[in-house]
């Protein structure tokens, strides 16, 4: 099976909120996000729990914990070449509805301009 392309969702100022908040966490979370990115690139749409959910409208999480914090990245599918991480988060209960949202509408914005959405180092 090829591999899955990840991107991750670039605002319109240039920066990229999954970078900025994983920039934030403790190294070791790091890691753990990163390598469960790694396993994303793997696996793609097949990826399931406990790594990845399915959330709602096209929505999907990468899930992490680490010291009793459960760490989520929000990520959504471009066709079947690409799955774009919009942003990260730091999960109480469940994940809220405007997180939720926020992905959907970075998934209408990525789908109408690629090219301005998607961050390149």
């Amino acid at each position: 099976m090829p591999q899955t392309q990840v991107v991750f969702y670039r605002e319109e100022n240039g920066t990229a909120p999954l970078l900025e908040w994983l920039d934030d966490l403790p190294s070791k979370v790091q890691l753990k996000c990163v390598a469960r990115i790694e396993r994303l690139k793997q696996d793609g749409h097949s990826l399931r729990r406990p790594e990845a959910d399915f959330l709602r409208d096209k929505i999907y999480e990468l899930r992490v914990g680490f010291q009793g914090v459960n760490y989520r990245m929000l990520y959504f599918f471009h066709g079947n070449i690409a799955a774009v991480i919009s942003h990260g988060i730091v999960k109480e209960d469940k994940v809220p509805p405007k997180e939720i949202d926020r992905a959907i509408e970075r998934m209408k914005k990525f789908e109408a301009d690629p090219k301005t959405h998607t961050y390149e180092e």
